[in-house]
């Protein structure tokens, strides 16, 4: 029962920090972010990571995600595919060659340095579709640019991490083999399944869950779904986000899709996307923070300007205004779980120094905290601006 004390601690901490939040006027998000680092070891050290917290974390990204490929616009997305790759190509680029420069002008090995970038290579768009939707702003260009440049984003980190780790002596197994080419062709394959899932298997299988005489069968057949792409991403080496998402874009296009948003909704909102939020802070400690100041600062600084200027001035050059532009970039800040899970990868395949992991999860997870505030702030302007015009 230990678990379900610390369940109401975050579920209670989270809502009034998100409501206080609300009341300022800012993202109830960043409320519970900063409930796991209040509640964790940083500051009162009440709760601390878990097996069950982060099985209720992980199953919160994924339903966060699903709900996500629910309320996009399919035709905006295709619409902005071209961007979408230019922002995710410059958005690996950028952070590999600057953090990588930077580690190694901190005396670290190049390889080291290498992977540290691909560490921050990954963008988190689950912090980023909370902001959107809160604001409204989900299915504009800028919204849209977003997310496909965040699944694109996401591809591409894989691709480069499979790699890296294939041509490293100390590399681990990021796929379903060691052969980067296999794991490749079946990357590609999943990708044609999920087409096959999206324009013949998921109206059939809705209807097939309609016609079942039980409680909610609709919303069971469109998590069995989504789930099992979720799954299935995650066995061929991708992100279970990314599987979770195609879902969402799946049941979109059927009938049933308001009912399961509305009940899927309740399910993620009410337990496990606020545990999810509060995992993020859970995992921070001030441990090494004076020892590592400088590298801390250098790192923090470098690794938000290098996605906000790939998101910023790609969509800038595809004709977005500079308020647009300024929105794309601050969405691709986040890093959240995607680069907790690379650097996890890093230390247990010994790919760079063991005495700044803890420095590298700081920063990730003060990128994470900050990226909501930079959002709102460039939405809120946008928004200032559209109503002077």
């Amino acid at each position: 029962m230990h678990f379900v004390g610390q369940l109401i601690l975050i579920l209670l901490i989270s809502s009034l920090l998100g409501q206080l939040f609300a009341r300022l006027n800012l993202p109830a998000v960043i409320g519970q972010l900063l409930s796991g680092i209040v509640l964790g070891p940083a500051i009162l050290g009440w709760v601390h990571p878990g097996e069950i917290v982060s099985l209720f974390s992980e199953f919160g990204v994924i339903l966060l995600m699903f709900l996500a490929g629910l309320e996009s616009d399919l035709d905006l997305l295709k619409k902005y595919m071209k961007l979408s790759v230019t922002i995710a190509t410059m958005g690996v680029i950028l952070p590999v060659v600057l953090i990588g420069g930077a580690c190694m002008a901190f005396g670290m090995k190049f390889l080291e340095a290498l992977f540290i970038g691909i560490v921050f290579a990954a963008t988190s768009v689950s912090i980023s579709v909370v902001v959107l939707k809160e604001a409204g702003q989900m299915n504009t260009r800028a919204g849209s640019a977003i997310l496909g440049a965040a699944v694109v984003d996401d591809i591409l980190a894989v691709i480069v991490l499979s790699l890296f780790t294939s041509f490293s002596h100390e590399g681990g197994k990021t796929g379903l083999t060691n052969n980067f080419f296999i794991n490749l062709l079946i990357e590609i394959a999943y990708f044609v399944v999920v087409w096959l899932i999206y324009r013949f298997v998921a109206p059939y299988f809705m209807k097939l869950a309609e016609k079942i005489e039980v409680n909610y069968s609709v919303v069971i057949g469109s998590l069995v779904l989504a789930l099992t792409m979720a799954w299935a991403a995650d066995f061929v080496g991708l992100s279970a986000v990314v599987g979770a998402f195609f879902g969402g874009l799946a049941i979109r296009q059927t009938p049933q899709h308001q009912e399961v948003q509305s009940s899927v909704s309740a399910i993620g909102y009410s337990i496990f996307i606020p545990v999810f939020f509060a995992d993020i802070g859970l995992s921070m400690t001030f441990a090494s923070f004076w020892k590592d100041f400088v590298f801390i600062v250098v790192m923090t600084i470098l690794a938000l300007f290098s996605k906000f200027w790939a998101g910023k001035y790609s969509s800038e050059l595809f004709g977005f205004t500079k308020d647009e532009g300024n929105i794309v970039g601050a969405g691709m800040i986040s890093r959240g779980e995607v680069a907790l899970i690379v650097a996890q990868i890093g230390i247990n395949y010994h790919l760079f120094p063991k005495d700044i992991y803890s420095s590298l999860i700081l920063v990730i997870i003060v990128t994470t905290v900050l990226s909501p505030f930079i959002l709102n702030y460039f939405i809120k302007r946008h928004q200032k601006n559209s109503s002077m015009a």
